[in-house]
């Protein structure tokens, strides 16, 4: 009965998670403009998508969120890798420190994180727009990164890194070579987590994106649903979205399994 009623709670669980998700994937294949009026099978929302015939404020959204995205990325990427090595070098109470100090931005709400980011920019007399989207973004998901890549240093052998110095490399060869490859599936999860951090954001997005009208994915919806509706061909644009993550998900996980090492059966 225990078992029972733990796997009915896993399952009730994620049936609240991925219901809504499941709901706007089958309301995409028709051409209803009021979600859950279903009217036919048809694919025209994603023809309109795929075609470019939807406004153009819509197009300039995915642009921005996406590039938005793939900088913060990869500047969130390069900074928590080298910041992950630093910490890990470190020893004692400036270590516990530091990490501490790297926890309390996953801590804090993006609200809070979106209106020190705003201050900030006002006190120094930055013009909001496009970089301080990509500065904030780059800020909130350096942590996440950090966070992905630190386990690959504890499992890395530090021997490896000395072992190179002795064998003559120099520092910046012995961390191309010797660290960076090691690590690589951890700053390969930490991109991919900055990415989906990126375009999932909108509250820092909101305070930092300025009147010059910018708008990402977060916002252009934000302001769609204050009309009064949803523009009909988000719905294949979230499915899309969605499946690309899964599918990105997949692969981490089947590579991950891949790289472990197998068990030696004993006779």
């Amino acid at each position: 009965m225990k078992k029972f009623l733990a796997q009915a709670y896993i399952w009730l669980l994620l049936i609240i998670l991925y219901a809504p998700i499941v709901i706007i994937a089958i309301f995409s294949f028709t051409e209803a403009k009021v979600l859950g009026n279903w009217t036919g099978f048809s694919l025209r929302l994603y023809g309109n998508l795929l075609s470019g015939g939807v406004s153009s404020a819509l197009v300039r959204a995915i642009f921005n969120t996406l590039s938005i995205g793939i900088l913060a990325a990869i500047f969130s990427t390069i900074l928590g890798s080298i910041a992950a090595i630093g910490i890990f070098n470190m020893k004692g109470r400036a270590r516990k420190a530091i990490t501490l100090l790297n926890d309390v931005p996953m801590l804090n709400p993006d609200i809070i994180t979106g209106v020190s980011l705003f201050i900030l920019f006002v006190a120094v007399g930055v013009t909001q727009g496009y970089i301080t989207v990509v500065l904030a973004h780059v800020a909130f998901c350096t942590p996440y990164v950090v966070l992905s890549v630190m386990p690959k240093l504890r499992q890395m052998n530090p021997n490896t890194y000395e072992a190179a110095l002795d064998l003559g490399a120099t520092p910046g060869q012995a961390l191309r070579k010797v660290i960076i490859p090691q690590i690589r599936p951890g700053m390969v999860s930490g991109f991919i987590l900055a990415f989906t951090l990126s375009i999932d954001d909108f509250a820092v997005t909101l305070f930092t994106k300025g009147n010059q009208g910018l708008d990402t994915l977060s916002t252009y919806i934000y302001a769609d649903a204050r009309k009064g509706g949803l523009t009909p061909e988000l719905r294949p644009l979230m499915t899309i979205i969605f499946l690309v993550v899964l599918l990105l998900l997949i692969v981490i996980n089947l590579r991950s399994a891949k790289g472990k090492p197998k068990k030696i059966q004993r006779i």
